[in-house]
């Protein structure tokens, strides 16, 4: 998953693919090649799966040969167990922060955004989680803003909505590669050679280290799982705005879960041959899905009329499938793609994911609206 920091490799968060220096893509070629394969079918199998997993590989970065070095010696439940704290924590970190974004930019503070226009409230969210390749974002999110505009027959401003969306995306995804390379040379520059053995001095790589990083994140999440518990009960029975978000910080961890394990389908491709290899499935049906599901349960809400489904399926949208879905991930597939040596994939990849997830959202939310009159 890109929030949590498992893939450990340098390339996946370039915006360009240097394959003739990579060993594992020089392992590929040769074993390819022994195969009987032409270089152009290698190189370009290879740069199709890098492609692919630029974003997120999931849970299979544990077995990667990078991060395996360091922590060789650290039983893989341990690994698990630790890789899963990391994404809970900073899955509930994600959350609030994209509330707290949506409240700042939105109608009542800076009145930049707002559901009734192509600057959707998840903008600003998208943009510094793509900045930071964080668990800021929802695509999810995006999508159903641009149904609710469609369904009020505001087709235009739903077609921009996309567009802009994804354009700010990108350039914040590039223009944060470029700032992390330049904060990296500074720190280079300032601290001389002295920055390895910092860097190695800090890094958690034994047994003992885990133990103590993970007991210090298992009691923040028991810190922040029970303030959200508590306030959740306190305001489940007022009016305030912001019951559901203390239940999105329960439910949320879940959906970086799910993402984070169908994130080990990309850069596999099809079938045993692996067909269409340069498409990240993991990252497509994390999309997908989570899009679909937030328009069946905004469907829910116009048909039930009830607070307590309101709150609940709320919450469902803006934690678990806030967190299920990605644009960060999107955003650097799509980036990798651009500058490969295929960039018509990057924008195939872009329309397949945006189309899929509008019309099957269309058939989800807007039809039973046009057809129900719900308001």
């Amino acid at each position: 998953m890109e929030d949590s920091g498992t893939n450990g490799s340098e390339p996946r968060q370039s915006v360009t693919i240097d394959l003739t220096n990579s060993a594992s893509s020089s392992l590929r070629c040769d074993s390819l090649s022994s195969l009987g394969a032409h270089p152009s079918q290698v190189d370009d199998d290879v740069e199709s799966e890098c492609v692919s997993e630029v974003g997120d590989i999931g849970d299979l970065a544990l077995h990667s040969s990078r991060y395996s070095v360091t922590t060789k010696n650290i039983p893989k439940l341990l690994e698990y167990g630790s890789c899963m704290t990391h994404l809970t924590f900073f899955g509930i970190l994600g959350v609030l922060t994209r509330y707290l974004l949506q409240k700042l930019f939105g109608p009542g503070v800076a009145g930049v955004t707002s559901d009734q226009t192509i600057l959707y409230r998840d903008l600003p969210s998208n943009m510094v989680g793509s900045f930071l390749m964080g668990c800021l974002t929802s695509f999810s999110g995006w999508n159903q803003k641009m149904l609710e505009l469609s369904v009020e027959g505001h087709w235009v401003f739903a077609g921009l909505g996309f567009l802009i969306g994804l354009f700010l995306s990108a350039y914040s995804f590039i223009f944060g590669v470029e700032t992390s390379k330049g904060f990296r040379k500074l720190l280079i520059r300032s601290s001389g050679y002295g920055i390895a053995s910092s860097r190695k001095n800090w890094r958690v790589d034994s047994y003992n280290r885990h133990l103590a990083v993970l007991a210090v994140l298992l009691l923040l999440l028991a810190g922040l799982w029970s303030v959200s518990g508590i306030l959740l009960r306190q305001e489940f029975n007022s009016n305030s705005s912001e019951t559901h978000l203390w239940l999105a910080c329960i439910v949320g961890p879940l959906g970086v879960w799910v993402r984070w394990f169908l994130a080990r389908l990309n850069g596999h491709g099809l079938g045993k041959t692996g067909l269409l290899k340069w498409v990240p499935f993991g990252t497509l049906i994390a999309n997908v899905s989570s899009a679909c599901i937030m328009a069946a349960l905004a469907t829910m809400k116009k048909a039930v009329s009830s607070k307590t489904c309101d709150i609940v399926a709320t919450a469902i949208q803006f934690g678990f499938l806030g967190c299920l879905s990605t644009v960060p991930a999107f955003i650097a597939e799509f980036n990798a793609m651009r500058e490969s040596k295929n960039p018509w994939r990057a924008y195939l990849y872009a329309i397949v994911t945006i189309f899929t997830s509008f019309c099957l959202g269309t058939l989800i939310y807007s039809v039973p609206v046009w057809a129900k009159g719900y308001k």
